[in-house]
């Protein structure tokens, strides 16, 4: 009976989990063809990087250790180039973007 019980709460557990994943997902993806649109670029693809656990650097004076999210995604900007850029999510919030240097 408990075993059931267990299986049951750890069943809801990982699809809450799945669930939250898929929504941090669309968000960014979301979050990134916003930048991409307002720096007038092409947007080719987007994936998921991975989790870190860490603090984040811009607030080293709260001892906070959050989960990062990491988004990779790839970008035009002439139509005829391939350019990576990277999205770090906190939580469900885009923190910081990396573009490499392309042409205009």
């Amino acid at each position: 009976m408990i075993d059931n019980l267990l299986a049951i709460l750890l069943l809801c557990f990982f699809c809450f989990f799945f669930w939250q994943q898929r929504r941090q997902s669309e968000l960014a993806k979301s979050a990134i063809a916003k930048k991409c649109k307002q720096l007038d670029l092409q947007l080719l693809s987007v994936a998921f990087n991975g989790h870190k656990l860490k603090m984040p650097d811009e607030l080293a004076m709260k001892v906070k250790w959050r989960w990062h999210t990491v988004y990779q995604f790839e970008f035009s900007s002439l139509g005829d180039d391939c350019y990576h850029g990277k999205l770090v999510m906190i939580g469900f919030r885009p923190m910081h973007f990396e573009l490499q240097p392309h042409k205009m």
